[in-house]
């Protein structure tokens, strides 16, 4: 029988430093791998702690070019001045300045640090990224900043798992050469889809089953107004199946082609519950997602906003998040992952 690995809240807080992320993981403990704690990691981060517990995971970060956070633990000082050491070293005086100035203009425009997955790149490939990520809108950048946390999230766990016995340490090590490989990739898979089945815990043969953690479809609601996530937000999921390929526009000659397949209401984080089936594979088909704005804010603008999105054939195993960023005159949304 597999051992199981358990570790106290200030290791789990040492990885991420999101109280609630911690206090999480140490209520999923024990784990009996490296990948069930990663995948335990990833669902908690992504569909259990809330903005705010977000913005404090980013907070216990130091800057880029700093040595550590303020308050940092320990481990989490050590890591993290490990995972800066290629961009330290290959920093000049000029480009550290630059940094500098970037990071504060960058915290002034989003109000958090910029956070990136910084092991092995170099000071440069650094400031190139973070000039094109001032770009982005708040939203955006926000999700961006999150999908990053969770990377470094999954090297510190990687890096903790491997400081406790041997077997530990070298799956560590093979999931490290798997994570450092193929960067761009573990991008487009974020929020993730492999998730250990009850039989590899349990050492009975494997079977296929789904490895999705979540529904392939999901969203979530800031209400920019208050700061805060928007919850009791009435959402509806639905499916195109009218005569024509195609919804038009307007809405002309479209009764009846709508069908449900989902609806829910946003809980205290601003997410929405199960809308379809935990499924590997979405259908491919053209969707409608709609929130039920008016009811939530009968002062706002908009009685209720819809959005119509196309999942194709080659894009049915990929993960469909619709975030919605709302205030009472206006709204914006964007392809999530």
């Amino acid at each position: 029988m597999e051992a199981t690995l358990n570790f106290e809240e200030k290791d789990w807080l040492a990885c991420c430093g999101s109280t609630k992320f911690a206090k999480e993981m140490a209520s999923a403990s024990p784990f009996s791998s490296l990948d069930q704690a990663v995948s335990a990691a990833r669902d908690i981060w992504f569909n259990k702690v809330d903005v705010n517990g977000w913005l404090e995971a980013f907070a216990a970060h130091p800057q880029i070019g700093q040595s550590s956070a303020p308050a940092a633990a320990s481990h989490a000082a050590s890591w993290s001045k490990g995972e800066q050491s290629t961009a330290i070293s290959t920093a000049s005086t000029s480009i550290l300045q630059e940094l500098a100035d970037w990071n504060a203009r960058y915290r002034q425009k989003f109000g958090f640090i910029f956070l990136i997955f910084a092991s092995g790149r170099s000071s440069g490939e650094i400031l190139v990224e973070l000039k094109k990520r001032y770009e982005n809108r708040p939203i955006v950048e926000f999700e961006i900043a999150a999908q990053e946390q969770m990377k470094v999230t999954e090297l510190r766990l990687a890096k903790l798992f491997a400081t406790r016995t041997r077997s530990a340490a070298t799956g560590a090590a093979h999931y490290l050469l798997f994570f450092l490989g193929d960067l761009e990739d573990r991008v487009s898979i974020i929020g993730g889809h492999f998730t250990p089945t009850p039989e590899a815990s349990s050492g009975k043969p494997s079977q296929e089953v789904p490895t999705r953690t979540r529904p392939p479809i999901t969203t979530h609601i800031l209400d920019v107004s208050r700061g805060s996530p928007a919850a009791g937000v009435e959402v509806l999921l639905e499916m195109w199946h009218g005569a024509q390929p195609r919804p038009s526009f307007g809405g002309r000659g479209d009764a009846g082609g709508w069908v449900y397949q989902g609806s829910s209401k946003t809980n205290t984080d601003g997410r929405s519950g199960q809308l379809t089936s935990i499924v590997d594979a979405v259908k491919p088909g053209i969707y409608r997602i709609s929130f039920n704005t008016g009811e939530y804010n009968p002062s706002g603008f908009f009685p209720y906003v819809s959005i119509v999105f196309e999942i194709r054939e080659s894009q049915k195993l990929e993960h469909f998040h619709v975030p919605l960023l709302v205030s009472p005159f206006s709204f914006s949304t964007y392809r999530g992952s």
